[in-house]
Formats: structure tokens, sequence, C-alpha cells
């Protein structure tokens, strides 16, 4: 998709790829797409988020549709009230992680079902560059203001009392994103004891990027763990629909050992329910679900593709290595770093453990991480690198190129945006999974 539309959302520079013209025309080709008449809209706190929400609203009641406006709200809260207020869809104003000067737009249909690249956000993008709209209706559409906070912390409690957590001290980096704003409500009334760090909201990120899944962002989350000698830290990207661990030591727990971690309290209330994780995870997930009686099914990495993928094969829990993690509620399927902070409270308060401690089994498991890679021809180096490899393993096409063999796998996919190969293994020794991640990388980069 070209331009400010990507695989799973709107987003671009302020100004220059995403401009209130663009969210005008986002509104209107979204009720012409979808036939929503009634939606609900947010924003994050970026200082271009407002108007650019007004603009949507504007489309979006031209066309006929009602706007129940939440103002300042995350995208988790967007997912929430159009869920439970059974609304036709649901718009969210945020670039995310992404730097200031970015922004751009969520789209959701009824039941919080995401729409990205072949569930109606390209359908969106066509009528945006063809300037097929619709006509405007004979009757707008009406703007409400509505308060949904007390109601999405109720929401957020009904899946984890925090009054029964154990009293663990946490550092929590909000980022200056919008966890500023619900963490303090989220965690009232509980003994966990919480480390603040940048609630303040800020769209410019005076301190670092809402962006946890990289390293220099995490830095003053660890600092600050060892600093009070906490008993873990949480990080949240800029719209809390992803969170992040660090145990008490400052150690980066990956995605996807978390995934395996969540999914154990999961299967003990749904024996043999299934659980989705990404091409990229951990044999972790795989060999912890089958120990406990449950099914796994790798998919594509995206959120978008995730939750249609859970909706469409019944799944009760999923996730993947960039913190996304995904909830079944009624019909519905949605993902929240907040909901995500409390379950893995919860999940250290049953276990009576550290988050160290409750992750030690993934000790034998060894896994690279991503390794990007900038080449000229994506698509050479997967018809090399499949030659190369092929005969040596199971191979997999689920999103790019995976092979699995006995002892290790690895899978390389292409960037959506840029011309990048993204490297993923693992083996059955760091030393091992060292070699065969050089090996192929080599074979990348010559």
């Amino acid at each position: 998709m070209a331009g400010p539309f990507k695989a799973y959302d709107v987003r671009g520079v302020y100004g220059v790829d995403v401009t209130e013209e663009l969210a005008y025309q986002i509104g209107r080709a979204y009720v012409a797409q979808t036939g929503a008449r009634r939606v609900i809209l947010g924003h994050d706190m970026r200082s271009h988020s407002k108007p650019l929400a007004r603009a949507l609203a504007r489309g979006l009641t031209e066309a006929g549709t009602d706007v129940e406006d939440m103002g300042l709200s995350s995208t988790d809260m967007m997912y929430f009230a159009v869920i439970e207020r059974r609304a036709d869809g649901g718009l969210m104003v945020t670039a995310s992680h992404n730097p200031g000067q970015y922004n751009g737009v969520k789209c959701v249909r009824e039941h919080a079902i995401p729409m990205g690249l072949e569930s109606g956000l390209d359908q969106i993008e066509r009528r945006v560059r063809d300037r097929d709209l619709g006509r405007p209706a004979e009757v707008a559409g009406t703007v409400r203001q509505v308060d949904l906070l007390d109601d999405f912390i109720s929401f957020m409690h009904s899946f984890v009392d925090p009054g029964a957590l154990a009293p663990l001290k946490v550092v929590i980096d909000c980022g200056n994103g919008m966890g500023g704003m619900i963490i303090p409500r989220l965690f009232a009334g509980s003994p966990v004891q919480i480390v603040p760090l940048f609630f303040e909201l800020d769209g410019s990120f005076p301190n670092h990027e809402a962006n946890p899944l990289l390293e220099e962002n995490r830095r003053d989350l660890i600092a600050k763990v060892k600093e009070v000698k906490a008993d873990l830290g949480i990080g949240l990207d800029g719209d809390t629909d992803r969170a992040f661990f660090v145990d008490g030591d400052g150690h980066f727990c990956s995605g996807d050992f978390i995934v395996g971690l969540l999914a154990q309290p999961v299967l003990a209330r749904h024996p043999g329910a299934l659980i989705v994780y990404d091409i990229r995870c951990s044999n972790y997930v795989r060999d912890v679900v089958a120990r406990l009686g449950g099914r796994s099914a790798m998919w594509k990495v995206g959120h978008a593709y995730a939750k249609n993928y859970m909706r469409e094969h019944g799944a009760e829990f999923g996730g993947e290595v960039s913190g996304h993690y995904y909830f079944k509620h009624g019909d519905a399927f949605f993902d929240s770093g907040n909901l995500t902070s409390l379950l893995l409270l919860k999940v250290l308060t049953e276990k009576k453990a550290s988050l160290k401690q409750a992750l030690e089994e993934t000790a034998h498991y060894f896994i690279s991480g991503e390794v990007n890679s900038t080449v000229e021809d994506p698509d050479a180096v997967l018809q090399k690198l499949e030659a190369g490899y092929g005969d040596r393993g199971r191979v997999v096409k689920i999103d790019g190129l995976s092979i699995f063999a006995d002892d290790w796998w690895f899978n390389v996919r292409k960037s959506n945006t840029e011309p990048l190969i993204r490297l993923n293994c693992e083996a059955k020794s760091q030393a091992a999974m060292e070699a065969l991640r050089d090996e192929i990388l080599g074979v990348i980069r010559r």
C-alpha cells in the first residue's frame, strides 16, 4: 500500500503524509465502505491528534454517521467501547509508538474487528485515492462527547481484581503516552507499589520514544528497576495497546516468553484451548501449550492478521514477539497493554514467584531476536535462502520464509515499507543459535 496506508493502519508524518483533509476523506470513505451508522472515536495526546479527530468526525457525520467521541483515550479504550457499547465500528487517531511528528488512524468494524490490508483498509485507501467517498447524507450525523474512562477501568477490573494482587514493587514507564492517564486509575486501591516514570502526557516525547520494543527506550526503565530494587518493570507504548516487561535484575523478557507464561492460566480455565502465536515466536510457546494439553497455531505477524485468525479458528488467547497480547471477550478479540500488565501481575501473584522465577524454564530456549538487513532485492534473497536451506527442514510460507529443522528454525520476512529483510531464528544452544544467525546473515548480506 502506498503512502500513509500501511498494512494495519494509516500512519505518516503529520502535515505531510497525514493531514486534516486526509482524515476527513477517511471518515467519508470509512462510512461508504462499512455502512456504519454509529461509531466510537478517540485520540491520543499528540498536539495534532485533536484536530485530526475533528476532521474525521466531520467526514463521518457528513456521511450520516453518529459519532460517540471519547476525546483523549487509548487504543484499547476504543476497542472496549466498540465491543461493550455495540457500536458499528471505531476509529482511533494515534501513531502508537512512532515519534512525535507522526500521526495516523486505526480503524475497526463492529466487535472491534480490525481493518488492515486484506480486511478493508485497502478498500478505504482505494476510495480515498479515487475520490469515491459516497454521497453526503441528507441528514448529517451527530457528535456526542462521552466520558468512558470509569467504564474502561471497570472493564479491566472485571478480568483482574487489583486488590487481590501481591504487594509487588513495579516500575511503570508510560513514555509520556496514554498510560499516564490510565495506570493511576488501573491500580487504585491495589497493594502494588507503582514507581512512575514519565506519566505526564506529552506527544512530543521529551524523554524517549514510547516504543519499549527498542533497547534504547528501555534504558530508563531498567535503570529505575535496579535503583529502587523493584520486583519488575513494565513499559507501555504510546497508545497502550502493547506492554513489555523486564525482570527484577533489569533483564528484558522477550514477548514470546510472555505469551507462553500468559497462556498457562488460559489453558487452566479452558482445557484444550487454541493459542495463536506469530511466526517469529520461540518454540517455548508451542512446547508449553502442548505440555498443558492445549493446541497451538502459528500465523502472520500483525494485530489485524492475528485477531482475524483467532476469530476464524475460535482461539482463546494469542500473542506476538512485538508485545501485542490478544484476549477473547465474548465474540470479540482485542489487545491491551493495560490488561496484559494486570494479568501478568496476577500470574506472578498466583505462582508466588518473581518474573525471573516464572520464566526460569525459558533458559533452555535460545532466540536471536529480530535482526534487520537492508538489501536491494528482498525477493531474490528469499529465493536464495529457500534454495540453500529448503532441503534441510520443513518449509513454511505463512509470512515470509520459514525453515523448521529438528534442532533449529529461522524465519525471514520482508518489511512492508522498507527494503529490509527481518531475520529471527532459534537453536538448541546459544552457540548454535549464533552460528545459525551469522550463517544466514552471511547469505542475506552477501
